[in-house]
């Protein structure tokens, strides 16, 4: 903890869910350095969460950096598909507009941050967690893959560890504790475990195991490498993302339409992406962002999924090397123009647009 609060300063910050990760907070307590704490408000969260981020702040003199889903896609969400539709088919998209996409926006802000993943809490995905990493799913400050380093300081810690330390150091912990809840998320998708279950079984109990993460640390889940990426493990359901109206969904005729034509009524900018490559999954923010800002410019954002049976034709039609591949189709050219940078933040993006329409 002292060694990243001193390399990283005010652009590091610890992420606190509300559970016993507040053991993060009195480490940089102890540490004498100014430290920053941010935290997801999902709207759905326990009572005893939310008096516990109040009673951690007077405890530490603090102030806690909320982070808020967009309430326009939850609005859209839950006018769509309901409340629960977590229960039917699965938690992953429901986490990814409450948690992912607000995640995604506090990093973006930051070069580093700070989790309290251990490897003793699931062992179907944070076996393998190291202290410290390059983060394998989001960008931080500088954009790009690489741009923001992840912390995870008490991964080779036991879980009964922490709870010595916390009890030693009379630390605020959250009050579902002593009512039988081990990992605590929203109020939903938590429930107590008995004696002799693992804490993650209270999280998500409907699904698979080796699907229970909510897509914060995405990168936990490995199966195999495709072009470089990771590919989540088949067993999780995996939302599609650039899942907005200002996105065109394109299908193969569409893109087959768009390479033969040499006059187009407007020019394109088409990403070429898989929804399971965590490089796709990190620049979706900045991509979301963009199409927003070019809605109306009279340049069109698009989509095309490139994995699977689409592959062959992307690589031999679309000049796909790796996802996500970014192409510009010009207004006056039947020639696509390739994205040549890893730089994927929306300015970056946004200046390559405007050199070429």
């Amino acid at each position: 903890m002292d060694k990243a609060l001193e390399k990283f300063g005010d652009d590091i910050a610890i992420a606190f869910s509300g559970a016993e990760d507040v053991a993060l907070i009195e480490y940089a307590h102890l540490t004498g350095r100014p430290y920053r704490v941010f935290s997801l408000d999902t709207g759905r969260l326990n009572p005893e969460t939310y008096q516990l981020f109040d009673t951690v702040e007077k405890h530490y003199g603090i102030r806690i950096e909320y982070m808020f889903p967009d309430s326009v896609e939850v609005q859209a969400l839950v006018r769509t598909k309901g409340l629960f539709s977590f229960y039917e088919d699965g938690h992953q998209e429901c986490c990814r507009v409450r948690k992912v996409r607000p995640l995604r926006r506090a990093l973006k802000g930051l070069r580093a941050w700070i989790t309290g993943q251990r490897k003793d809490q699931s062992p179907g995905t944070r076996s393998e967690i190291p202290i410290v990493q390059v983060d394998p799913s989001f960008e931080g400050l500088d954009g790009g893959a690489g741009s923001l380093v992840k912390w995870n300081p008490v991964a080779n810690v036991d879980g009964k560890d922490i709870w010595n330390f916390l009890r030693a150091m009379n630390v605020p912990v959250n009050s579902l504790h002593s009512q039988g809840y081990v990992s605590i998320g929203c109020e939903p998708c938590t429930r107590p475990v008995l004696p002799g279950q693992h804490e993650r079984e209270g999280r998500w109990w409907w699904e698979d195991a080796k699907a229970k993460e909510c897509g914060l640390h995405k990168g936990n889940i490995k199966d195999e490498s495709v072009d470089g990426a990771v590919q989540t493990n088949g067993t999780a359901t995996i939302a599609d993302i650039f899942d907005t109206k200002d996105i065109v969904t394109l299908s193969k005729p569409g893109v087959e339409n768009l390479l033969k034509l040499e006059d187009r009524r407007e020019p394109w900018l088409v990403v070429l992406y898989a929804p399971w490559c965590q490089f796709c999954q990190a620049m979706e923010g900045s991509y979301v962002e963009l199409a927003e800002k070019l809605a109306g410019s009279g340049v069109k954002v698009g989509k095309f999924r490139a994995d699977g049976d689409q592959k062959a034709f992307a690589q031999q039609e679309l000049q796909l090397g790796s996802f996500p591949t970014i192409l510009f189709f010009p207004k006056h050219s039947s020639k696509a123009i390739k994205y040549p940078s890893e730089k994927r933040d929306v300015d970056s993006l946004l200046a390559f647009v405007n050199a070429l329409r």
